[in-house]
């Protein structure tokens, strides 16, 4: 059985994402549902977003309306309390180094750090920003990781960066050194955030309520570095919605 929340599993705040588990655990446990004691790590995520075993994991809203929606079943979406954003949606923050001065539309031919082509955070929504304005981003640099496109841009080995709004906040908190270096050019249009989903045999509805009590149940200092706040409803069509940019 495999249950995971890959999103923002950083290792400063692993043992929050621990306790969290712990609480949907035992919630799941006392309404009869079998949960593993642990989180699943160290899986690939495609490979655990399409095991059969699946409980619970936490996956993107772009591979999710892509390639998932169909073979998975939604669970509901954190929210995450972030500023002019409506609950349980988020955006990306686009940032460039702070001593570099301009407006983002500045940078559109400029090398733009994404995390992966399979991001919305990451790559679709600034295509979809520069798409408002008739225009593209054309200088693609994948990193792997919205932190290291951070540190791509802080390290001036490219110019501007497309960065999930919550791990900034984790960037900010965690690796100061790289978020002092950095300025917020503008930031994207919000979208249904990072939502949970479990295998298509289960019912989504025991799995909602046990995230919902366990987030309702976390003290202040584990709600803190992510602002985690709650578990919001967001329908299908909501992501489906969301264009998909071409490559």
């Amino acid at each position: 059985m495999i249950a995971s929340l890959p999103m923002y599993d950083w290792a400063e705040i692993k043992p929050v994402t621990d306790r969290l588990w712990t609480g949907i655990r035992d919630r799941l446990r006392a309404a009869g549902i079998e949960a593993p004691n642990e989180l699943t790590r160290g899986i690939d995520m495609w490979d655990s977003w399409h095991d059969p075993d699946l409980l619970v994991s936490q996956t993107c809203g772009f591979p999710y309306r892509t390639k998932l929606h169909d073979k998975v079943t939604l669970v509901g979406t954190p929210d995450f309390a972030l500023p002019d954003a409506p609950p349980g949606y988020y955006y990306s923050v686009l940032v460039t180094r702070a001593d570099r001065p301009g407006d983002w539309t500045d940078f559109l031919d400029r090398p733009l750090a994404i995390n992966g082509y399979d991001s919305q955070s990451g790559w679709a929504a600034p295509m979809n920003h520069a798409a408002t304005i008739g225009r593209r981003f054309t200088n693609i640099m994948p990193t792997g990781a919205h932190v290291e496109s951070a540190r791509a841009v802080a390290e001036s080995r490219t110019d501007i960066a497309a960065i999930d709004a919550v791990t900034w906040r984790l960037v900010q908190a965690f690796r100061p050194e790289i978020a002092s270096k950095l300025r917020v050019a503008t930031r994207t249009e919000p979208t249904p955030g990072l939502p949970l989903i479990t295998a298509p045999n289960r019912d989504p509805a025991p799995i909602a309520a046990a995230v919902r009590a366990a987030i309702a149940a976390m003290p202040p200092a584990d709600r803190s570095p992510l602002g985690l706040c709650g578990l919001i409803d967001i329908p299908d069509a909501a992501y489906l919605s969301v264009p998909i940019p071409k490559q």
